[in-house]
């Protein structure tokens, strides 16, 4: 009797217990996010910490060349022409791949919305290149367009052209293996996001005498701004932070000189770990402006939600 007794206040304690961090709005469930937190602070928040703190500690040459104290490498950042010079070369070609990526991916996203034949094989060529990776893509280029690539010896054997064509090694080659890498996480995002659009909306805009360009404008495009700005933003930071096609089939010298390449430089070859840090913290910098710029604009298009799965 008294062990029962016992057993029944302990469960009358601990639902009482319950009620009152219920009551201050403290759920138990919530312990099952400490693993969570746990693995965020180990691979994420104490990195970036500590290469904000690197940023701070510049090299003796650093400071005596640049100044600034804990600042010099911020000051080098921007007052070295060859280094700061890279911020543009990087969102020459990282704005352009991903704008032309987002683009290109809305009407072919549209045209596969419809049932036909062939269609699942015509997605997967599609978004096979998501397969390759950056490094088989800058080969694939090399083997197919380089001086000496398939492209190059089909056209000069047939008379063309009496030079091979510089599409590599260059803006261009880099500009493709963006594209081609780029292009696939483009298309399923908008893909996804036109899913979500009830095409009883288009239909009821048809039956009402709006033309396809009236019903793009008007129904289609602004459901559609939230996914379209979501998707330009991922594919530009997947461009932005681009590294090996800049090595491989770039100038990584000249005007493929991407940030990426200077923190490498930076890290490996000078070993300054410092300045290496405070290049990839600028990375972030700009990347996060260009995302500021994209939401503002999207504000003004439309500010409410696509309504739908997408």
């Amino acid at each position: 009797m008294t062990s029962a007794t016992n057993t029944g206040s302990r469960a009358r304690g601990s639902a009482s217990l319950k009620h009152r961090l219920a009551e201050r709005g403290v759920d138990t469930k919530l312990l099952l996010l400490v693993p969570a937190i746990v693995f965020a602070l180990l691979l994420f928040v104490y990195p970036f910490a500590y290469g904000i703190g690197l940023t701070f500690q510049p090299l003796a040459g650093t400071q005596d060349q640049w100044g600034g104290g804990i600042f010099a490498n911020y000051v080098a950042f921007f007052r070295d022409d060859f280094i700061f010079d890279s911020v543009w070369l990087t969102l020459r070609l990282a704005l352009p791949a991903a704008l032309f990526n987002v683009l290109v991916s809305i009407p072919i996203a549209f045209k596969l919305r419809s049932k036909f034949r062939g269609k699942r094989m015509l997605q997967t060529l599609l978004v096979l290149p998501i397969t390759l990776g950056t490094v088989l893509t800058a080969q694939g280029l090399l083997i197919f367009a380089g001086r000496q690539g398939w492209l190059n010896r089909f056209l000069l054997e047939n008379g063309i052209i009496d030079q091979p064509l510089q599409l590599v090694n260059n803006y261009l080659g880099v500009m493709l293996s963006l594209i081609i890498s780029g292009f696939p996480f483009a298309y399923l995002l908008i893909s996804s996001y036109l899913s979500g659009i009830d095409p009883s909306l288009e239909a009821a805009a048809k039956t009402l005498g709006a033309n396809w360009k009236q019903r793009f404008r008007r129904i289609t495009l602004p459901l559609l701004a939230p996914g379209l700005a979501t998707t330009f933003i991922l594919t530009f930071v997947l461009a932005f932070s681009v590294f090996p096609s800049a090595r491989l089939v770039g100038d990584a010298s000249g005007e493929t000189r991407v940030l990426a390449l200077m923190a490498y430089r930076a890290f490996s070859e000078q070993l300054d770990y410092s300045m290496a840090s405070t290049i990839a913290m600028m990375m972030g910098v700009v990347e996060l402006i260009v995302i500021a710029f994209v939401f503002l604009g999207r504000s003004f298009l439309y500010k409410g939600s696509t309504g739908g799965k997408g």
